[in-house]
């Protein structure tokens, strides 16, 4: 039996991996996005809640997960955090799982997963795209963000592994420091080359 041939869509923090992933899906690309259904398993009525909350006690309330009281109780406790990944990441890789099966007909899908590398996943695909731009442009775009502070930032770098890493394991790269135009026909010749 055939099956779509699997793109991962990763890149550190700021560096326009959600647009390129739009761009993919604008080329009629199948895309998971890892963490639009992170925030459904987390928000109102969402199936994690209650064990977020049993693992994680004042972290849910009405709207499902509060984000900040949970970010609050995992930031700097590793033992926290894995405690809280044993939650969402069988979760996640069932959607995806079934994602897949939804795609089985698509010739490409994308699995747009923003810690492919760090979490093992680079081995469940069958090519990588990590999107890249210059330091000072990730910076700027992090830092634009509501709620964002340096600090938050630096703590989620270092949660990463560093862009030249990344770039270095890729199967492909596309700088998102360009203009638009240039970084779409860039994803463009990238579906023609591996969807068709």
């Amino acid at each position: 039996m055939t099956r779509p041939f699997i793109l991962g869509l990763t890149g550190s923090v700021g560096m326009g991996k959600s647009t390129v992933a739009r761009m993919f899906e604008d080329l009629g690309i199948p895309v998971f996005d890892a963490d639009a259904v992170v925030h459904r398993l987390q928000g109102p009525g969402g199936s994690l809640v209650e064990a977020i909350e049993a693992a994680f006690p004042g972290s849910t309330g009405p709207q499902g997960v509060d984000r900040r009281a949970l970010g609050q109780a995992v930031f700097d406790n590793p033992q926290a955090l894995i405690q809280l990944e044993g939650i969402v990441h069988p979760a996640v890789r069932a959607a995806r799982g079934q994602f897949l099966m939804d795609h089985a007909d698509a010739k490409m899908i994308v699995f747009d997963i923003p810690l492919l590398f760090e979490k093992g996943g680079a081995q469940e695909v069958d090519a990588v795209l990590v999107v890249s731009a210059s330091p000072e442009a990730q910076r700027t775009r992090v830092l634009a963000r509501p709620g964002m502070t340096a600090e938050r930032f630096a703590g989620i770098l270092a949660r990463q592994l560093p862009d030249a890493e990344k770039r270095a394991r890729a199967d492909y790269v596309i700088d998102t420091g360009r203009p638009l135009a240039e970084t779409r026909a860039e994803v463009a010749r990238l579906v023609e080359k591996l969807a068709y």
